[in-house]
């Protein structure tokens, strides 16, 4: 579904400069941008992706990851066609990589959005499964109705926007889980096609512009795993976000045209928590670890467990409604009520 574009100028010759993202292409007339699916046609910037959704599942909100974000409960989520990186380990490659014409869409505009994710019991809705930034057109007209109808708001984002789209969106955007894919420049010219610098920079704006932000690191074995660069991404994190920003740990398996790379060793998973925990970050968590205690969360104060999780499901809530810890008084950030079942019987993993 086609719609003009939002922040684009034209700049002569029937060319136009994008500022969506941190790309900031200069498109000429009959070609795309980067993202693969923005189009000057004779000097006017077309999305090429209004309302065409590519994906759509009831997720789990912990799933995206967002551990203290209405956590227990389910969000609506959906995804499109095309992607500003060219990461080499996208696990969602046949999505983010694909040319629109060869793939398998259909249209579900923000009204019909917004019902289903409320005929879902959701709440809120994700956009998610590839990069949301280039979706803009459609995220902000589906995230105003979707604040209309007393739904929450996701990105899961990469965060490669430029400050003009992000501002744009914020004030119906309620939380980000944002990418940062490593914490030097290589890997990003190299792994994704990108700088670094504007994804810090969208990062520390989110937070100022009051979204609810949580950040996550897949480390990959020999590429972004080095122990000083996670130190200096988790002081940066504690310096420009704050010490209670969920930092989420992934571990890596291999994907796309990473395949010859083993997955991340559990111990060196195991170090990134504890570099970042030492760096005074109060919730670390590590992904893709099935059974692991870096899945829940604890009271940075007293050590109380406080959310005991499955892979993607809370199996227990100890928060009180105040949200505090109710062993010490210690505040919890959490963002919204908790949104699981009614609390399940005690057991001896508290």
């Amino acid at each position: 579904m086609i719609k003009e574009a939002m922040f684009y100028e034209k700049i002569g010759d029937d060319k136009v400069h994008c500022s969506l993202c941190a790309h900031r292409c200069k498109i000429a007339s009959g070609k795309r941008g980067f993202c693969g699916v923005r189009e000057n046609r004779n000097g006017d910037l077309y999305s090429l992706i209004y309302g065409t959704v590519s994906s759509e599942a009831i997720d789990p909100v912990e799933k995206k990851p967002l551990y203290h974000f209405f956590p227990g409960s389910y969000v609506y989520s959906v995804g499109t066609i095309g992607c500003n990186f060219r990461c080499k380990h996208c696990q969602n490659w046949s999505i983010s990589q694909v040319c629109l014409e060869d793939a398998y869409t259909k249209d579900i505009l923000p009204e019909e959005l917004v019902e289903r994710a409320l005929l879902s019991d959701s709440k809120s809705i994700a956009w998610t499964y590839n990069e949301p930034t280039i979706w803009h057109e459609y995220t902000y007209e589906s995230a105003k109705l979707a604040k209309e109808a007393g739904l929450g708001t996701i990105y899961v984002t990469n965060g490669y926007m430029t400050p003009e789209s992000l501002k744009h969106i914020a004030p119906y955007l309620d939380a980000a889980n944002i990418d940062i894919k490593a914490f030097n420049e290589k890997f990003y010219h190299d792994i994704a096609s990108a700088k670094l610098a504007p994804v810090l920079e969208a990062s520390a704006l989110a937070k100022e512009l009051g979204i609810h932000v949580e950040i996550t690191t897949l480390i990959i074995p020999g590429v972004n795993d080095s122990l000083d660069e996670l130190r200096e991404l988790s002081k940066w994190v504690y310096k420009n976000l704050g010490p209670d920003t969920p930092l989420h740990f992934t571990r890596f398996h291999p994907q796309y045209k990473m395949q010859d790379l083993s997955p991340t060793p559990v111990k060196t998973m195991e170090n990134a928590c504890k570099i970042a925990t030492e760096e005074g970050m109060k919730y670390v968590y590590m992904g893709n670890v099935p059974g692991s205690d870096r899945n829940n969360t604890f009271c940075p104060n007293c050590g109380k467990m406080l959310i005991l999780r499955g892979y993607f499901d809370v199996e227990k809530y100890e928060i009180t409604p105040e949200k505090t810890c109710p062993a010490c008084g210690e505040n919890i950030p959490i963002a919204g009520e908790y949104g699981g079942p009614k609390q399940l019987p005690d057991d001896d993993r508290f």
